[in-house]
Formats: structure tokens, sequence, C-alpha cells
């Protein structure tokens, strides 16, 4: 089968890989029928090279039509149509039954003290072949692959994977109620949906990004948007009586704007042989925090800031004063997609469309032309936002 595979930083390549097939009696291979780039794909394009493998396949958005079913797979079968949350968990285990899928007993990485295992993402989450491919094996099958109907287009669902509960974990986690202020950080695609889903909530939205298009397409859905310049923390002050937003999402991460220090620390490890490389990423790593910094300064005493772009570094500069001042509540983690999905599904099948799932992708291309839209994607042109890709 052809798949996207990760070559070298900023390199990735379709190749002709071997089809998977049902390894352990719980595992199901799906037709892939659509995938996506996401902005975590970025990480690996770019930051996170230690940690990959020449040849690893990328993704983690994806659904389709099983194919194959292992002997003890009970819940899908042969034919049905699915989505395949990026999150690969148990549902039985203490953290699944709280909710806490992507901290899943079961598939913890323990060799990392990391969280379950993620389809596409680096050795740190298990390594697992990801879904920019024509096939997908499935772990876990009847806890990670979720049936859906057949009238609707693939993009009602696809967006269940990943970027819808990851918006919606981002909302719960912000405690806001109808007529608060919102502070969105960032408008790719999580961005985006988590102004659409605060839009559908009646709370008010800024929303802060320094790419013209993306301004324009969270303006459709509602936002007052502003450019990421020197005035802005005071314009958002400004918009909110001078107090603040009651809370902010941080849709950005461990890549902002603002940061050249940590960009140069960044790169500069990123290009070090694995071996020396990976101690100093998982010990000694910083992120670009301008983001976070702003989203602390810029939420209300006594708010809430949301954080959900990934961070990675365990020797960042935290503004603890200022957090312990302004008595803030601070929530952080990769979407639990399986606890959101019941709530999110009635959204994405209803026939308003009320999220607009169907225009959310910017591009939809053949899975050959993933290599370009990677670097068009990474540089934010051509109005690249949301990437769709069909095998």
């Amino acid at each position: 089968m052809r798949a996207v595979t990760w070559h070298s930083p900023r390199s990735v390549e379709v190749a002709e890989v071997p089809d998977p097939v049902p390894v352990e009696p719980t595992d199901a291979v799906v037709r892939v029928t659509s995938t996506a780039i996401c902005g975590s794909d970025l990480h690996l394009y770019d930051v996170f090279g230690p940690f990959m493998h020449r040849g690893d396949i990328l993704g983690h958005e994806a659904m389709g039509v099983v194919e194959a079913v292992g002997a003890a797979v009970r819940r899908v079968a042969v034919g049905d149509r699915v989505i395949v949350p990026f999150v690969i968990a148990c549902g039985a285990c203490r953290m699944c039954a709280r909710g806490l899928t992507t901290q899943c007993e079961t598939t913890q990485n323990t060799e990392y003290g990391t969280g379950a295992m993620l389809y596409g993402y680096t050795e740190l989450y298990g390594r697992v072949p990801g879904g920019q491919a024509e096939y997908l094996r499935v772990r876990l099958a009847d806890a990670n692959a979720t049936v859906v109907g057949r009238d609707l287009p693939d993009e009602r669902y696809l967006f269940l994977t990943d970027v819808l509960p990851t918006a919606w974990q981002a909302m719960r986690y912000a405690n806001v109620s109808p007529g608060d202020t919102l502070a969105v950080l960032g408008l790719g695609p999580i961005g985006q949906m988590v102004v659409r889903i605060a839009g559908h909530e009646n709370v008010r939205v800024i929303a802060v990004d320094p790419v013209a298009e993306r301004r324009l397409m969270a303006e459709r859905y509602g936002a007052t948007t502003l450019d990421l310049d020197d005035a802005v923390l005071e314009r958002i002050r400004e918009l909110t009586q001078g107090r603040g937003a009651d809370a902010v999402v941080d849709a950005v991460g461990l890549e902002a704007h603002g940061s050249p220090g940590a960009a140069l620390a960044q790169n500069t490890v990123g290009a070090l042989p694995s071996a020396v490389a990976k101690p100093l990423m998982t010990k000694a790593g910083v992120d670009r925090l301008a983001a976070l910094h702003l989203a602390i300064e810029a939420v209300v005493r006594g708010g809430t800031v949301s954080v959900v772009g990934v961070y990675a570094g365990n020797l960042d500069p935290m503004p603890m004063m200022t957090i312990f001042d302004k008595q803030l509540t601070m929530r952080f983690g990769q979407a639990n997609v399986q606890q959101w999905l019941p709530d999110l599904m009635p959204l994405a099948e209803a026939e308003s469309d009320p999220l607009g799932l169907e225009d959310f992708a910017t591009h939809r291309l053949p899975l050959a032309r993933a290599p370009e839209m990677y670097e068009q994607f990474k540089q934010k042109t051509a109005g690249c936002i949301k990437v769709v890709l069909k095998p």
C-alpha cells in the first residue's frame, strides 16, 4: 500500500509499504477513505526528529471501511464504516473508566513515562503506524473503532477523530458560560473549531492569529479577531473592560511565534544525533512560550487557561508569581476523544451542520500530494488551514 512516511526533518514521502494485517485477535484493518494533516504532525515534521525513525507512517486522523477483524472483535464487523480516534485506549482500565483515555493504563508508554499510545506519532507514544495511508491496523478495535452512518460525507465524521474532540475538551476545560468572553490564541484547525463551538454555545470570542486568512475564517463564525502584534494584550484588555478574558484557550503550543531563543534551542537540538538529542529533549527541553505567557497575562483574575497546544519541555520558565497572584486555574492535556464522542456525534450528524464541518477543510487532495501539503501547511501559505487527503 501507499503511505506517508517520515524520512528526515522537513522531509516526508509517499512510499510503498507492506499492507497491515490483524496481528492480535483484538485488531481490525480499515481501508482508509479520508485522512488529514494535523498541526501536531508538523511537530514531527520539524521538532521531534530525534524520536522519529526513517519510514515511520504518519497521521492520526483517519476513517474508512473495515476490511478485516481479529477473532476477538465483537463491536465492529467487516463492511462497517468507522472513525478511528487518535488515542489508543482499552476502554476498561481505571483511567478509561474515569474518561481519561489518553492516560489508559493498558497502552501507557512506561519506557518513557508517557500516556496512551497514539497513531502516527513518535516513539514517545508507541511509534504506532498512522492513518495517512491506504490501510490502517486498528488496535483494540472494539474500544477504538466507532461505527458511523453511511448517508453523510466523510467530513461530517473525520474531524471526530481529533480536531472536534480536542476543541470540545478545550471548551470544557475553559469552563465558560453563555455571555462569557473567551480568548483563543492560534487559529489553526483546533483554534478554528474552538471558535465554532464557542459561537454555538453563545460565548463571545476574541481570536488572535498573525495570518489574515485564518482570521477571516474565524470572523465568519462570529469571532472578533486580532493580529499578533505588540499591542495584542492591550487590545484584549480594551475589549474586556480592562479585566481580561474570562478564559483563554492556548491552541498554539511549543512552536509559538515570538520566542526566538527557544526556537534556536529547538532547532539546534533537533539537528543533533538522536543519541545526544533524546536526553536533552526529555530532560532539558524548552518550548516557545510566547502564547502561554500571553494567555496568562490576558485572562481575568480568577480565570482559566485551557491549554490544548502541545508542549514538551521540562525546563520551561513559568511566571509562577503571576499565576499565583491572579489565582488562575490551568488545565492541560491531550483530548480524551472516546469520552467526548457521545456528546459530539449529534452535532456532527445534525442536518444544519452547526459547526460547519463540511466546509472546514481548505484543501482536499490525493494522498500522493501529502509532501507538498506538509510544507504548505507549515508555511501557512495559500490559505492552508486544514488538509484532507484521499488515499
